[in-house]
């Protein structure tokens, strides 16, 4: 029997969510298969991966052809870095302990440059966030100047026309006078 490691579709429409199963190559894609080994969620960013790690280095060890798409995942999750490093343990090259510690430095390498790419995303995220709030705030501050402007204009008017009914009160006043007298 040829066993291929492929995803089952899942989700509904425009939403995808895969099942990672180990299945008959004769199988239909979402049919019967033998065991289901992980998830695979492209909606997130970055895509979630849930495998189990310990089968699938089991059935990629005893000859299941992976797909394509699956391939590059068992590669992300290091599926393939252990089956290498446990090659080199059955040649002799080196003992279990050092198998695990190379595959334990791999992994924290790796984890150190996605959180570095995850970190720089936040930080670009967080940059653009800033410069938003320091335009809008210029935004605001040529509003209030604006506003300020159009209120002192206004006063100046109102201060203006106060001081002409003034003026025309104390000329009529001044008229008045002398005419009663």
């Amino acid at each position: 029997m040829a066993t291929k490691i492929r995803l089952q579709r899942g989700g509904h429409k425009a939403y995808a969510f895969y099942r990672i199963v180990i299945a008959d190559a004769r199988a239909p894609r979402d049919g019967k298969f033998t065991e289901k080994i992980g998830t695979y969620n492209p909606n997130t960013n970055p895509a979630t991966v849930d495998l189990n790690f310990e089968r699938a280095l089991y059935w990629v060890e005893n000859g299941a052809q992976p797909t394509d798409t699956v391939r590059n995942i068992l590669k992300a999750e290091g599926v393939y870095m252990m089956k290498h490093l446990k090659g080199g343990v059955k040649k002799g090259a080196f003992d279990e302990a050092a198998c695990q510690q190379k595959f334990e430095a791999w992994k924290s390498a790796k984890d150190q440059k996605f959180e570095a790419v995850r970190n720089s995303v936040a930080k670009a995220k967080q940059d653009a966030a800033s410069k938003e709030l320091e335009a809008e705030k210029k935004i605001n501050e040529t509003i209030a100047k604006k506003v300020a402007e159009k209120k002192a204009a206004e006063a100046a008017a109102k201060a203006e026309a106060e001081a002409a009914k003034a003026a025309e009160a104390a000329e009529a006043t001044a008229e008045e006078a002398p005419a009663e007298a």
